[in-house]
């Protein structure tokens, strides 16, 4: 029988979150602001350049608003979606490629030559075709390291750089009495 680790999930770095943070508060503030000048006076310069023009435009600053919140709300989701996940069957990633497109990949443990965490930066594994794969930043890149090096102790996958696992300390519980 062979060991199959409990699922973990790493997501994102935070920097790599910000972004989509900020687009969501501008949204926030378009929609804000919308709401503002639907409730202003007639008279003010805010009701007028946004309600009151809205006939010759052709898409309305509440719809603009809404549309913008529901782009700001998916590219915050699609943020949070980046990082690893460690199944009992192997190891999935999740990377944002050129122009958002999302890269989903999935290695089975029996895929795995060998774990390299000795860089600084970035995690590999090395592959049972020869090619490097190299994981995304996460958030607790040294929790993801230590949950790589128990599944590669266990799995018998060579690690290169690892912190070693800790040892076991031995029970006197049973020891004889003098």
């Amino acid at each position: 029988m062979t060991y199959r680790p409990n699922s973990a999930a790493f997501g994102p770095p935070w920097p790599s979150r910000v972004p989509s943070f900020v687009y969501l508060s501008l949204a926030l503030l378009v929609v804000a602001l919308v709401l503002i000048a639907e409730r202003s006076d007639p008279s003010s310069g805010l009701y007028d350049y946004l309600i009151a023009r809205d006939m010759t435009r052709l898409v309305s600053s509440r719809t603009l608003a809404s549309l913008l919140l529901l782009s700001a709300l998916a590219a915050v989701l699609r943020a949070s979606m980046r990082g690893v996940r460690i199944r009992g069957d192997g190891i999935e990633f999740r990377d944002i490629v050129s122009l958002g497109w999302p890269r989903v990949r999935r290695y089975k443990w029996a895929q795995i030559d060998r774990i390299i965490l000795d860089q600084p930066q970035m995690i590999a594994v090395d592959l049972w075709d020869g090619s490097r794969a190299f994981l995304p930043a996460v958030n607790d890149r040294a929790g993801l390291a230590a949950a790589l090096e128990k599944v590669a102790a266990a799995r018998a996958i060579p690690v290169r750089g690892g912190r070693g696992l800790d040892e076991i300390p031995e029970s006197t519980e049973f020891d004889e009495q003098d």
